[in-house]
């Protein structure tokens, strides 16, 4: 059985999954799920992931993991080459810290600004089975916590050509996917104030993985 892969082009958290099959070359076959008309909430996608959200990853013996935690760990173990989340010890430490940190502070940055304000979100304020109210004061809150994570990145990039370590990781994955779904809340890293951040994302964008 084939590797199948439940993703949804437009939407960041699965394009980071996407990138990770892409990086470790593995097969897999891919089935778009249309998050624009609530296909994650039908009764066939359910049976899939009952907590009606992408990406998913079906492995071979038809088992599935649910989000990008579990589905970054399996690939990892399964398919070691090149390495993403670390090699040593302490690489694994950077890299996880950079992960929780990107996450925590970015990506829900962006999520809560797009999610708590955009209209077409209405009681669709977190993703999920569960239906929520926007709340508008978290909306501002993000909007400032992108400015905050820009300034962050900035200057950590400064002396680095990657995130965590010497070497490309999933660090540097999940921060670019955020990087470019905050344009949707009008928040891009600009030249004159962001050189380290344009520098690293231009990159990126010269590996294969980013332009599937």
């Amino acid at each position: 059985m084939t590797i199948i892969f439940y993703d949804c082009k437009t939407a960041p958290s699965p394009r980071r999954t996407r990138i990770l099959l892409a990086e470790k070359n593995v097969p897999h076959k891919t089935i778009e799920i249309n998050l624009m008309t609530n296909e994650q909430m039908g009764d066939d996608f359910r049976k899939i992931n009952p907590d009606c959200t992408v990406p998913a990853l079906q492995l071979e013996d038809g088992k599935i993991l649910k989000d990008n935690a579990s589905i970054a760990t399996y690939l990892e173990e399964v398919y070691p080459d090149p390495p993403l989340l670390g090699i040593t010890p302490y690489e694994k430490a950077v890299i996880a810290s950079w992960q929780s940190k990107i996450d925590h502070e970015f990506g829900m940055a962006v999520a809560s600004a797009l999610r708590n304000a955009n209209p077409a979100m209405k009681d669709r304020a977190l993703p999920g089975k569960h239906n929520y109210k926007q709340i508008p004061d978290l909306s501002t809150r993000g909007l400032k916590q992108i400015d905050n994570f820009f300034i962050t990145l900035e200057n950590h990039l400064l002396e680095k050509e990657f995130i965590a370590t010497e070497k490309f990781s999933i660090a540097d994955i999940s921060a670019a996917c955020a990087l470019d779904f905050a344009r949707v809340v009008k928040k891009k890293a600009v030249q004159e104030i962001h050189p380290n951040i344009i520098r690293w994302r231009s990159n990126l964008s010269k590996r294969k993985s980013f332009n599937i």
